[in-house]
């Protein structure tokens, strides 16, 4: 959630900014102000006739042990109109807050200066990419066909048992699938990252706070008996653990790192976009969260950027980067990078991470905050990254060593398979 500060203090930046994501926002804007002036008012009236209402309690006191009680009665009528419009104020107040409130978490996070207006993924930036394209052996196929001839996955059972979009993963390809979340969680935690196992469900005031809820509210699992939702990403539970924190400013900046699974709905997507692993309702992710000093936020977003490259070249996979235009970034990012994995069966590029800097629109509505050396309470940064995202990252990996003898391992991946090659 946008800070109403800055919304007051940087109005045209913030207009210009959310047009990147071709959002005009100044009406919005316009409207805010207009509540929080009110709402500022409406509290000064309210101030002041709680001070009037509490020195005229005083003075009836006073004028009782007086022995003026006559007095001190005619007064008593008088604080009895200041409670009735105290309660008329504070009810006031209250809708005002609540209005405010509504239209504050309506707006996006404005983007960085660096991010490009664009309404779509033809807009992102390419940034940099690494490796080379392999080369198949003809008579090549995609992993769906793999999955099927080395007995990996099955696509059919996941329907019988729950539906499209929930595979099961089985023999070597469970093997595989669990020797990437080991690799990923010990790369991350020689990165300096903590392990996390969080919940795997949620209440809406953490969906709140990480802004799923509530713009992917219809792209959660509801659980309506209970009011919980299935987690979309390990962020979701991860960064809520600081909610209503006051951490120690020695102690940023704080890094975890969790496995978990993660359910979407994924409305609206069809055809290709969802063949085989290419999109999923549930799937597997690690996940990387940072809590961070505001001067910091962006260092370490490039840190991440850097290890999550890492962690693709040590699978030898080839990625490009491509730094998200407005309209293609999330709601809560202010910057993100996504990497994309060259799938050589599909010939086509995969998303398998997004790395984004949320600046304090997260810790505003969490209220994360850091007591600085002012001894006053500053908001965080919260930035996340999938390191990695497995469906794309595995259909890339059986994709790419493929040969006609079988499927070579990546060998950092060995130790964790203990098998070289799926025949």
């Amino acid at each position: 959630m946008l800070e109403l500060s800055y919304l007051r203090n940087n109005t045209d930046a913030a207009i210009k900014g959310l047009a990147k994501r071709k959002i005009d926002a100044a009406q919005t804007i316009a409207d805010i102000l207009k509540l929080d002036e009110q709402r500022r008012e409406n509290q000064v009236q309210l101030d002041s006739v709680l001070a009037d209402s509490n020195a005229i309690s005083k003075e009836i006191g006073s004028l009782f042990k007086a022995g003026k009680a006559a007095e001190a009665n005619e007064m008593k009528a008088k604080t009895a109109e200041l409670k009735d419009k105290s309660k008329e104020l504070g009810q006031e107040q209250e809708q005002l807050k609540h209005s405010l409130e509504q239209l504050l978490v309506s707006l996006p996070n404005v983007p960085h200066e660096s991010v490009v207006e664009g309404s779509h993924a033809d807009d992102n930036v390419e940034v940099g990419s690494v490796g080379e394209i392999p080369t198949l052996h003809e008579g090549a196929v995609p992993h769906w066909e793999l999955t099927e001839k080395y007995k990996l996955i099955s696509f059919d059972l996941g329907v019988k048992i729950t539906g499209a979009g929930f595979p099961v993963y089985m023999g070597k390809g469970a093997r595989l699938q669990r020797a990437l979340i080991n690799f990923f969680l010990e790369e991350n935690q020689k990165a300096g990252y903590e392990e996390y196992i969080p919940p795997h469900f949620i209440n809406a005031a953490s969906g709140f706070g990480t802004g799923q809820l509530p713009d992917k509210e219809g792209q959660m699992y509801h659980m309506t008996e209970d009011d919980l939702y299935a987690i979309p990403t390990a962020e979701v539970p991860i960064t809520n653990l600081f909610r209503d924190e006051i951490l120690d400013l020695e102690k940023l900046p704080i890094k975890c790192t969790a496995y978990t699974p993660c359910f979407r709905r994924e409305a609206g997507s069809y055809g290709k976009d969802v063949r085989g692993l290419n999109r999923l309702h549930q799937f597997d992710k690690v996940e990387v969260v940072n809590v961070v000093h505001p001067d910091e936020s962006y260092k370490v977003l490039d840190e991440m950027v850097e290890h999550v490259g890492g962690l693709l070249q040590k699978l030898g996979l080839p990625y490009r980067i491509l730094r998200l235009c407005g309209g293609d970034m999330g709601f809560t990012s202010a910057l993100t990078y996504d990497f994309e994995v060259w799938s050589a069966a599909q010939e086509r590029w995969l998303e398998v991470s997004s790395v984004s800097n949320f600046e304090t629109f997260q810790t505003n509505r969490m209220k994360v905050r850091y007591r600085g050396e002012d001894k006053k309470t500053h908001l965080c940064h919260t930035l996340n990254g999938s390191a990695l995202a497995l469906p794309r990252v595995l259909a890339a990996l059986l994709e790419n060593n493929q040969t006609e003898d079988g499927i070579k391992i990546p060998e950092v991946l060995i130790p964790y398979t203990s098998f070289e090659w799926i025949k």
